[in-house]
């Protein structure tokens, strides 16, 4: 199973794995629940009964997965995983391949990147259908419930691999979990993104790149982007795929927009999304 590490405040101790349960040597407990993943939430990491992305964007996300349309984006990242097999410079010795997936929502990008390795990777998201989701679609992972935005629960340079694929990016912690020689992957959505049906709900499609900002927050905590590259994938969409695409954005969508879409059957729609690789500076 992938090393985890306590989230009780001030602990940070190691877990280890006891029956059905992850123990630290403070004596603090987690359990692994029925639907497969160990929920390492605590009080602090919750500002309301249900936290993490809304069960009707989870779900829109997880039924537009399913259609394929993130097939062209896997196609895309995997190359820039595949760097890491290569020996580290220094020690000229096989690197980690632990993956840290961050905000892995409903588990889709998972086991289609390191599917021939789920003793080696972690997802963690902070929204519970989404986590049962991951669970259930590969047990043989490691699935967490827990607020990446804080702390992530594992030990200080241990991980090959920090994904963040539309998710958080907590630059500190990414750059304390990261070997020397790891790398970080990172996705946002590209300034053309759905922009078809932005002009269609907004009367006019406001354009921002996110990339450049992300760029600077990441070489404040020391890791340097070292490759960039705009995806970019047009689609035809039928009624029922335009309200996934819109509610699984946090492009909310209010009642008045939705009838300015009430009368399209279907459209072309631009997908973008900016990728970025990262390495610890050094």
């Amino acid at each position: 199973m992938f090393s985890l590490r306590c989230t009780v405040r001030n602990c940070d101790q190691l877990l280890e794995r006891r029956d059905a349960g992850l123990f630290c040597a403070t004596g603090h407990h987690f359990d692994r629940s029925k639907g497969g993943y160990w929920n390492l939430t605590q009080p602090q990491d919750k500002k309301s009964l249900d936290p993490g992305d809304s069960d009707e964007a989870v779900m829109a996300r997880h039924r537009w997965l399913e259609r394929g349309h993130a097939k062209g984006l896997i196609d895309a990242i995997r190359p820039w995983l595949e760097i890491d097999a290569r020996p580290d410079r220094a020690k000229e010795s096989c690197v980690n391949l632990r993956t840290l997936d961050l905000g892995c929502g409903e588990g889709t990008f998972g086991p289609a990147l390191f599917g021939d390795a789920p003793s080696d990777y972690c997802g963690i998201d902070l929204s519970r259908r989404a986590i049962k989701l991951a669970a259930r679609r590969w047990p043989e992972a490691t699935w967490v419930l827990a607020n990446a935005d804080r702390v992530l629960p594992v030990a200080d340079d241990s991980i090959g691999r920090v994904v963040s694929l539309f998710g958080r990016r907590p630059t500190r912690e990414i750059a304390r979990v990261l070997t020397s020689n790891g790398v970080c992957v990172v996705a946002v959505p590209g300034e053309e993104d759905l922009i078809e049906l932005r002009e269609r709900v907004q009367n006019q499609g406001y354009r921002r790149s996110r990339w450049q900002q992300v760029v600077e927050a990441m070489k404040a905590d020391g890791l340097e982007l070292v490759a960039h590259r705009l995806w970019v994938h047009q689609v035809e969409l039928d009624v029922d795929e335009i309200s996934d695409a819109l509610a699984m954005t946090y492009r909310a969508v209010r009642k008045s927009q939705q009838l300015l879409l009430a009368s399209v059957d279907s459209t072309t729609v631009t997908l973008a999304a900016d990728l970025m690789v990262f390495r610890p500076t050094e």
